[in-house]
C-alpha cells in the first residue's frame, strides 16, 4: 500500500510513533498530486509550499515532545467556495476568477488551528450549482474510477482528490446533494451534518437555507474526526446552533443491534437503476443479519421535493448573487456605455449558463404576482416535507436509502438536459429541505463503479449515523478498494 493511499488515523498513528515526519507526508501527497492532477483536475488551485511550511511546524511540536491533535500535519483539502485569507476562491466562476479574500471561512480557521495542512482549493460545479462538476468555469473533474465518468457535484473535486488519493479527507458544502452524491460516485464516505451544526461563516453562499459544510473521507473513522474538528456553534453565523459537539469519535461502535431502519419505498420507487436497488437491498439484509429491525415507510410529500427545491434553492441564489454586479470586486465587463451596461455585461459575462438560468428562474418565483403562487408555497410543502421525517423518526432511529439512482454516468450525458441532471439529486434534496443530517458511503460497485448507500438521522444525531456505517464498514471491503488511475 502506498503512503497516500493510508487513512488519517493511520498517519497519526505515524506521526506520533515518529516513523514518519509530516513534511514527508504532505510530500507524497504532492507527489501524487504531480502523478494523476493532468487525468483527475481535482484542484483550481495548490497551495503546496503554505502546506509543507505548516508541515514543518507540525515536525518541530512533534520532535519538541508536544501533543499533536488527529488532524494534525494532515492534508485536507478545500473546496473552492469556503474563503481561504489571501489565496485565490473562485467558486469555479470567472466571476471570482481572481477574487483573494481578505479573511478565512470559520471552517478553514478550525483546520489550522487543529493544525492540518491545506494542500489547495478543489473544483466545484459553479458556485455550487450542480451534479456532475461540469458547470465549472474552468474545467471538468474526472472520476478517478473512470475518467470518462463525471465525479457527481457540486463538490466533485473534493470527493475526486480523496479518492484518487491527492488528500487524505477534505470539506465540500451540501445544498441538495452535493457531499453525498458525489461520495457515492466516487465510493468515498460524505456526510452532510445537521443544518446549523458547522458554521457557514466564509463558505460563498447558494442558497442560505440549505447550505452545509461537512467532510469526505476514504473511511467512517476519519469522517468522524473532521466532523468532530469542524463542528460548533459561531457567533458569526446567525443560523449556527448552540451545541455541546459530542465526541463522534465515541460512536464508532461495531454494533446496530435494536436499531430500527425505515427504508422509504418513494426512494426505492421508478427511477432507481435495478442493479442499484440490488445493491441497497442487500445492504439492508445485512443491516437485518446484524440485528438491525430493518422495514419500509412512507414519506408521502416526497414526490414533491424536486419542485419545492427548484423553487426555493433559486430564489435564495437570485438574492446572494445579487452581489456580483462588477462594481465592489469580482470580474468588471471592459468595454461599457454606462452603469447599467456594466451590471448587464459583468453579469452576462461572468456567470455560466447554469448559474444564470437558476438566477432567472429564482427571480421569477420571487416576482411580483408569483411570490405566493411559487415560493410561498414551496415553503409550505417543505414544512410538509419536513414533518413527514418528524413523523417517521418517532418509530425509527435511522432512515435509509440510495444515495443516487445510479452510478456515475459519462462526461456529456446530461449536461443539455437540466431536467434529467437535477434528477441525479432526487434521493439527497429532501434532506437539505428538512435539514437533517445524512451520510454517504459505499455498498457496492456497479460496473466497476461505486454505489453509494445513504443513511438520514434525526437532528443533531450524527452519532447514531456514523455508528452506522461504522457497523457496514466494519463487516464490509468495499472502503478498501482504490481506483487505478
Amino acid at each position: 500500500m502506498q503512503l497516500y493511499q493510508l487513512t488519517a488515523h493511520e498517519m497519526h498513528d505515524l506521526l506520533i510513533n515518529k516513523e514518519l515526519s509530516s513534511e514527508e507526508l504532505n510530500n507524497s501527497i504532492f507527489d501524487r498530486i504531480e502523478a494523476v492532477e493532468d487525468k483527475i483536475k481535482a484542484f483550481v488551485t495548490i497551495t503546496k509550499e503554505s502546506a509543507l511550511e505548516r508541515a514543518r511546524s507540525v515536525d518541530r511540536q512533534i520532535q519538541a515532545g508536544e501533543k499533536i491533535g488527529p488532524l494534525a500535519g494532515i492534508p485536507v483539502a478545500v473546496k473552492d467556495n469556503m474563503c481561504t485569507k489571501g489565496v485565490r476562491t473562485t467558486a469555479s466562476s470567472k466571476i471570482l476568477s481572481n477574487f483573494v479574500p481578505p479573511y478565512s471561512a470559520t471552517v478553514v480557521e478550525k483546520l489550522e488551528a487543529a493544525g492540518s495542512t491545506i494542500p489547495g482549493k478543489t473544483n466545484l460545479d459553479e458556485f455550487a450549482m450542480g451534479s456532475s462538476t461540469e458547470n465549472s468555469a474552468f474545467f471538468h473533474t474526472s472520476n478517478p474510477w473512470d475518467i470518462q465518468r463525471v465525479p457527481g457535484g457540486s463538490s466533485g473535486g473534493s470527493a475526486a482528490a480523496v479518492c484518487a488519493g491527492e488528500a487524505v479527507v477534505a470539506l465540500g458544502s451540501d445544498t441538495g446533494g452535493s457531499i453525498r452524491q458525489p461520495a457515492s460516485f466516487c465510493g468515498v464516505v460524505g456526510l452532510k451534518p445537521t443544518y446549523g451544526a458547522v458554521s457557514r461563516y466564509g463558505l460563498i453562499a447558494f442558497a442560505s437555507s440549505l447550505d452545509q459544510i461537512g467532510p469526505f473521507a476514504r473511511d467512517v473513522t476519519d469522517c468522524a474526526t473532521l466532523l468532530e474538528v469542524i463542528s460548533g456553534h459561531d457567533d458569526r453565523d446567525s443560523t449556527s446552533a448552540s451545541y455541546k459537539v459530542p465526541e463522534f469519535t465515541a460512536s464508532l461502535i461495531n454494533d446496530v443491534r435494536g436499531l430500527k431502519i425505515g427504508v422509504p419505498e418513494e426512494f426505492m420507487a421508478k427511477g432507481i437503476g435495478p442493479e442499484v436497488r440490488a445493491a441497497v437491498e442487500r445492504a439492508m439484509s445485512l443491516y437485518e443479519s446484524m440485528g438491525a429491525v430493518v422495514e419500509y415507510t412512507t414519506l408521502p410529500h416526497t414526490e414533491y421535493a424536486l419542485p419545492t427545491y427548484y423553487i426555493i434553492a433559486p430564489a435564495e441564489a437570485s438574492s446572494n448573487l445579487a452581489r456580483y454586479d462588477g462594481v465592489r470586486y469580482g470580474f468588471r465587463a471592459a468595454e461599457v456605455v454606462d452603469v447599467i451596461d456594466m451590471f448587464m455585461k459583468s453579469r452576462s459575462q461572468g456567470f455560466g449558463t447554469e448559474v444564470k438560468r437558476r438566477i432567472m428562474l429564482g427571480t421569477y418565483a420571487l416576482s411580483a404576482g408569483y411570490y405566493d403562487a411559487y415560493y410561498l408555497k414551496a415553503l409550505k410543502v417543505r414544512t410538509l416535507i419536513k414533518q413527514d421525517f418528524d413523523r417517521a423518526f418517532e418509530k425509527y432511529d435511522l432512515l435509509l436509502s440510495p444515495t443516487s439512482p445510479t452510478p456515475a454516468f459519462r462526461f456529456g450525458e446530461k449536461i443539455d438536459d437540466p431536467l434529467e441532471m437535477y434528477l441525479s439529486d432526487i434521493c439527497t434534496i429532501s434532506v437539505n429541505l428538512a435539514g437533517i443530517p445524512g451520510i454517504s458511503f459505499s455498498c457496492g460497485f456497479v460496473d466497476n463503479m461505486p454505489v453509494g448507500l445513504q443513511l438520514m438521522g434525526k437532528y443533531f444525531d450524527e452519532g447514531t449515523l456514523l455508528r452506522a456505517a461504522y457497523t457496514f464498514e466494519q463487516n464490509t471491503s468495499y472502503h478498501k478498494e482504490f481506483p487505478k488511475i
